[in-house]
């Protein structure tokens, strides 16, 4: 969280146990009203500004290459126990992390906007489990060619993606064409990672077919199915 605000982008994620989050304040004497008692913690400002320059040289560091991420995480943690350096980065995000709980209490609109980023990424990844079927979609321990597997998934995918994607968009231009009222604040409801037409079972084929240009023709979903 503490990198996200610092490389400038918003933090924004769903939590599941708002009540019980802990949140931080700058003044200790100040009257919370009805957060009093969930901002328990406080934040020392003083304390960042020592190590501010510090901070911009790693986030500038990140940004422009100059460093490996794997000697960031030495710099900011040693034995398990982040460093006062790490530490005070981490003191840093609480901030975004009380605004951003402050603003799923206050702002109707920002928690629908996260759910429907949620609802995309679980819909992304629900595909995925679906292609990696041989595992179920769980995780296993490193093998060799691993990455390989990764990066094949990755490659069908995308390529599912833009399948659906393309069709989608096929099917809507039909059914507009064919004087259906399809409006545009329901087209934007439509998801690239649906799944339930993908079968991934049988057997597999490596030899392309001869196939014709552009897209296949669209089922008619009033007609009986083909043997």
């Amino acid at each position: 969280m503490s990198w996200l605000t610092l490389a400038g982008f918003a933090y924004a994620r769903q939590l599941a146990d708002l009540p019980d989050q802990k949140m931080w304040r700058i003044d200790r004497t100040a009257d919370y009203g009805a957060f009093q008692d969930a901002a328990r913690g406080r934040i020392d400002l003083a304390r960042i500004e020592r190590h501010w320059e510090d901070i911009l040289r790693v986030i500038g560091s990140i940004h422009t290459g100059a460093v490996r991420t794997y000697d960031v995480i030495r710099m900011l943690s040693r034995d398990g126990r982040p460093t006062p350096l790490g530490d005070v980065i981490a003191h840093y995000g609480r901030t975004a992390k009380t605004l951003h709980i402050l603003r799923l209490a206050d702002e109707p609109n920002y928690r629908r906007q996260i759910k429907v980023q949620a609802n995309l990424q679980e819909g992304r990844h629900a595909l995925a489990r679906k292609i990696f079927h041989g595992r179920a979609g769980h995780y296993q321990r490193y093998q060799d060619g691993m990455e390989d597997q990764i990066g094949a998934l990755g490659l069908v995918l995308h390529a599912l993606v833009l399948f659906n994607t393309r069709y989608t968009d096929a099917a809507v231009n039909q059914l507009r064409a064919d004087g259906f009222d399809v409006r545009d604040e329901d087209v934007a409801r439509l998801s690239p990672s649906v799944r339930h037409h993908i079968n991934v079972l049988g057997r597999y084929s490596f030899q392309l077919p001869d196939l014709p240009g552009g897209p296949r023709p669209l089922r008619d979903p009033d007609a009986a199915d083909e043997e």
